[in-house]
């Protein structure tokens, strides 16, 4: 079944059962008024609360088609890029009802929650979360406008081993563009290249981000050897809670103001 025809076809909303294929998903679905009909996500999809208690059919290794048969969905929302191709098309061939989440930047997430909105019926509440989420957007853009003057260059470390970044066509690539700083990896031919500590010492960057919270302290001392590092040596290392910069969810626009407030301290 198409999207549209997913979205003509829509049940009553009493008759719902629908299943998430992503964390963000699930995390939209919960922010329109949706996340009642849901009866089963993946794993990490944990926010807001009441969405650990969901089943889970899968994960970034596939999912399990035949747990998700049996829970009769009346729409199945899956990840392109995020899901596996073959899990996806393996759906479609048994005319599961899907609708494609195709977002490639922040903009894009308004857009989705207004076809989320329409798909189950939510079409009031999905507007006003996504024109919030425009103005917040706006705002966001407004509040770290930066003149041509010099700008400070940003290493963000996606993942410590193997090291990994992003470059510039990445959604955290724009971000850190958006909050005034240059991304070090900007030009990479690969949207998030594998790298080594020698490339970081070499890109000589002013401010090193890490993903993640919960190791910064044991990461940001294993940066101590590199001092020739311009962040090592002045201690700039910041970390930023992953999952509001990695879901594309309306919570990014947090993680957003955080890497600003990261790249814009002293």
């Amino acid at each position: 079944m198409t999207e549209s025809a997913a979205a003509s076809e829509k049940p009553k909303a009493m008759e719902q059962r629908i299943i998430a294929l992503s964390p963000h998903i699930v995390e939209n679905l919960y922010a329109i008024g949706a996340g009642e009909h849901l009866v089963a996500s993946v794993d990490h999809a944990d926010y807001p609360e009441q969405a650990k208690d969901l089943p889970r059919v899968g994960g970034y290794y596939g999912v399990q088609i035949e747990k998700i048969l049996a829970l009769k969905p009346t729409l199945v929302v899956v990840w392109q890029g995020g899901n596996k191709a073959a899990d996806v098309e393996t759906l479609k061939r048994l005319g599961v009802p899907l609708y494609i989440s195709k977002i490639q930047g922040v903009e894009d997430i308004a857009t989705e929650l207004r076809q989320l909105g329409k798909l189950t019926g939510n079409v009031a509440q999905s507007e006003r979360v996504a024109t919030q989420f425009e103005l917040s957007y706006q705002r966001l853009q407004q509040d770290y406008q930066r003149g041509e003057g010099q700008k400070p260059k940003v290493f963000y470390q996606l993942w410590p081993a193997p090291m990994m970044t992003v470059n510039n066509n990445t959604v955290i690539g724009k971000a850190i563009t958006l909050c005034g700083g240059e991304n070090a990896f900007a030009d990479n031919s690969t949207d998030y290249p594998q790298i080594s500590v020698e490339n970081v010492a070499l890109a000589k960057p002013d401010i090193i981000v890490l993903s993640s919270e919960k190791s910064a302290a044991e990461q940001t001392q294993q940066w101590q050897q590199w001092d020739m590092i311009p962040a090592v040596k002045n201690k700039a290392i910041r970390a930023i809670d992953a999952d509001l910069l990695h879901r594309y969810s309306t919570r990014i626009l947090n993680g957003i103001n955080k890497l600003c407030l990261a790249i814009n301290s002293q």
